[in-house]
């Protein structure tokens, strides 16, 4: 009797010191709490925090209303800076919008890209505090400030998506476009997500004593889980592709010229696309009063001249309707380095800024020299001058007089892309390259003698290419800015994209994204079944050291939750507690257990 007598004291004494060590280590662990609920909750006082009790819920009714907002807040913030960060290569043509309706240029995408990235930083903050506030089972409380923030985040976020698909709805063929590069990269970050979150939802679903309850928190935790990992069955990307199908470098043709390097359409910008090697020219063109054709894009001359220096009172008129001899009046490159027009921009060289500065608008028939000299390819869009133009019904013909006549370019250098009077076109001029700017039955293109498509990178597909490409049918696609979007175009067999970056896509040697199907199937195989194995561990260590509190409890209760450690918490959810906090060091009981 005295042996079992002895044993059982020496068993109890050896759960008491288990407890005790735990209890320091939770003591320990308190300045790490206390700054998780101090920026949640704006409590960092221990007394004024409460612990979750053993089955029962993380927080209180209205606590549980407000998280689901949280955590729409996050997904509707992180779509919205998605959707916004792959729209870079289009953020000239948003401030160009903003210009057009505002009267003067700023980079409002850029503002626009920044708030959006506050917001979303913001809102993780909170919700990454209150995930490990549920993973230290701490109840939930969301300072009223924060809840404003939230709500604030929400409201902008919802606002912003639902302006930018109605005035701006091609933008989610971007979003659709984009994922066949960063699917794979996102699969691996959302199962990382997963994996962490693990930890809060096996510590509250083992501590739930309903098997409703367990249901409830596991059932959406594992059909999420499960839809992550079927995920990789449904991908596609024309850059998972055996090795050797690659197809050879798309040609690089410049948009305006170079025009993050110098002011579009002027001599300066298409001699800078020449010496980074790019293959072709872009511009536009327009025909003065007295049938000059010259470059400008915008049908008024305000943005891309000095006019309101010049003729103050005709800022608003049309390009087209002054003469040549005003037109060469105008500075073209001055408002450069006044309004950069690309946030990527990088600072000009001295010389580039003084070349830049002494920039004039630039003639068709010199546009066409130069890029017969140096052997580039050369497409334009043709602007119809306005009613009461002289030349308002004889535009074609007097641009075709300009390339035939003035220019002596060599017609296989000229992409035709005018679709009035094309017939007409080709009975004057044979050897141009006749260009669509839509696609169309193969039948119908070649019954037209069509070439090449000039088309949108929207309207990108790899199939189609291949289609047209089997009928000897050459595709272009316009205006591929960033790396990404370039190497999806290479991976999907574009001959040539027009873009504005000639200087950085002239440099990539090979496609961003580029894995062979059995490279793509090890990595996502990997990543799941690691995943598995990992919350399969944090699911068992949970089950572990619930098991382990249990039995380590003085008579069978449960001595961390509901017994001594937590007999200090005082005064309602949402209420700031007036007890002050107990002195350290003190005996509880006569157990000899330190509490904090």
């Amino acid at each position: 009797m005295e042996a079992s007598s002895t044993s059982l004291k020496r068993l109890k004494f050896g759960k008491l010191k288990v407890v005790r060590r735990r209890l320091l280590q939770r003591y320990e662990h308190q300045p790490f709490i206390s700054c998780l609920a101090g920026f949640y909750s704006c409590r960092w006082k221990r007394y004024q925090r409460r612990r979750t009790e053993p089955g029962k819920c993380c927080c209180k009714t209205r606590e549980c209303v407000f998280f689901p907002l949280l955590v729409g807040a996050f997904c509707f913030s992180l779509v919205f800076l998605y959707m916004w960060g792959e729209a870079k290569n289009d953020y000239n043509n948003f401030d160009w919008y903003n210009y057009g309706n505002l009267g003067f240029w700023f980079l409002w995408s850029l503002v626009l890209l920044i708030v959006a990235a506050i917001l979303f930083m913001y809102i993780t903050l909170l919700l990454v505090l209150a995930m490990c506030l549920l993973a230290e089972g701490q109840q939930l409380y969301l300072h009223w400030s924060h809840k404003i923030g939230t709500f604030v985040v929400l409201g902008f976020s919802i606002t912003a998506l639902f302006i930018l698909s109605v005035l701006w709805g091609d933008q989610w063929k971007t979003v659709r476009l984009s994922f066949q590069i960063t699917a794979p990269y996102l699969h691996v970050g959302a199962i990382t997500i997963m994996v962490l979150l693990a930890w809060p939802v096996a510590l509250h679903a083992i501590r739930a004593d309903k098997k409703v309850v367990q249901v409830i928190i596991v059932g959406p935790y594992l059909a999420i889980l499960l839809f992550l990992f079927l995920i990789p069955l449904g991908m596609y990307s024309p850059c998972i592709r055996e090795m050797g199908t690659l197809g050879p470098k798309p040609a690089l043709i410049g948009h305006r010229g170079a025009p993050m390097l110098a002011p579009e359409n002027t001599e300066m910008s298409f001699q800078k696309t020449i010496e980074h090697g790019g293959d072709g020219l872009e511009t536009d063109v327009t025909i003065s009063y007295d049938g000059v054709p010259f470059l400008m894009h915008d049908s008024t001359l305000r943005r891309t001249t000095n006019i309101k220096e010049v003729y103050p009172n005709d800022t608003a008129q049309n390009a087209a309707l002054f003469s040549w001899d005003a037109l060469e009046e105008l500075n073209a490159g001055t408002w450069f380095l006044k309004d950069k027009p690309f946030s990527c921009m990088g600072s000009l060289s001295r010389a580039d800024q003084n070349q830049a500065m002494n920039q004039s608008i630039y003639k068709l028939s010199n546009f066409l020299r130069l890029a017969d000299s140096q052997n580039k390819l050369v497409i334009f869009d043709l602007y119809r001058p306005p009613e009461k133009h002289p030349y308002r019904n004889s535009w074609i013909n007097r641009t075709l007089e300009v390339i035939l006549s003035e220019s002596g370019i060599r017609p296989h250098l000229v992409l035709w892309l005018e679709n009035d009077m094309r017939s007409f076109v080709q009975s004057v001029a044979p050897g141009f390259q006749q260009t669509m700017g839509s696609k169309a039955p193969v039948e119908d293109l070649l019954m037209d003698n069509i070439v090449k498509l000039n088309l949108a990178y929207t309207e990108m597909s790899s199939e189609d290419i291949r289609k047209y490409a089997e009928a000897n049918i050459t595709t272009n696609l316009y205006v591929v800015n960033e790396p990404w979007l370039f190497s999806l175009a290479w991976c999907s067999g574009a001959h040539s994209v027009t873009t504005n970056a000639v200087h950085t896509l002239k440099n990539l040697s090979q496609p961003l994204f580029l894995m062979t199907p059995q490279q793509y199937n090890i990595m996502w195989i990997l990543t799941d079944l690691t995943s598995v194995l990992l919350i399969s561990l944090i699911f068992a260590l949970h089950w572990w050291r619930e098991r382990s509190f249990s039995c380590c409890a003085p008579d069978g209760g449960p001595m961390l939750e509901s017994g001594t450690y937590n007999k200090f918490r005082t005064g309602e959810e949402g209420e700031e507690s007036r007890e002050p906090p107990p002195a350290q060091g003190h005996l509880r009981g006569g157990t000899g257990v330190l509490m904090d």
